[in-house]
């Protein structure tokens, strides 16, 4: 029943901003690391920000620009997008590492369906 809802991707000018949330609802646990992944046309997934507090990572390619954040309470994750570049014109995919059960071992990896996020003027 986990599932994981995008939402915020669009049509935007460089120089502009977006902000992408991600929602996981169903059955949970508890959720471990979520995270941001894009994939261009041609190019490989690549991670974009993860948070698992109190740490988090970025891509050197957006470090300053984007800003990942979290809402435990509501088991949300965003992604603060500024600045935003043509070369960040991608799918981003929402990620989150859930544990359905107090008994299960692992935090399995759960994705959304992508949402499309194109930076043109």
């Amino acid at each position: 029943q986990v599932q994981l809802v995008e939402s915020g991707g669009g049509l935007v000018q460089p120089g502009g901003s977006l902000r992408l949330s991600c929602a996981a609802s169903g059955r949970i646990f508890s959720i471990n690391h979520m995270g941001w992944h894009r994939q261009a046309p041609g190019k490989q997934r690549e991670l974009v920000a993860t948070i698992s507090s109190p740490n988090t990572r970025y891509a050197d390619s957006v470090k300053g620009r984007f800003t990942i954040s979290r809402d435990n309470a509501n088991n949300t994750v965003y992604l603060q997008m500024n600045s935003l570049k043509p070369e960040d014109t991608a799918v981003y995919y929402c990620n989150a590492g859930i544990r359905q059960r107090l008994t299960d071992f692992f935090y399995a990896d759960y994705w959304g369906q992508g949402t499309q996020v194109t930076v043109s003027s």
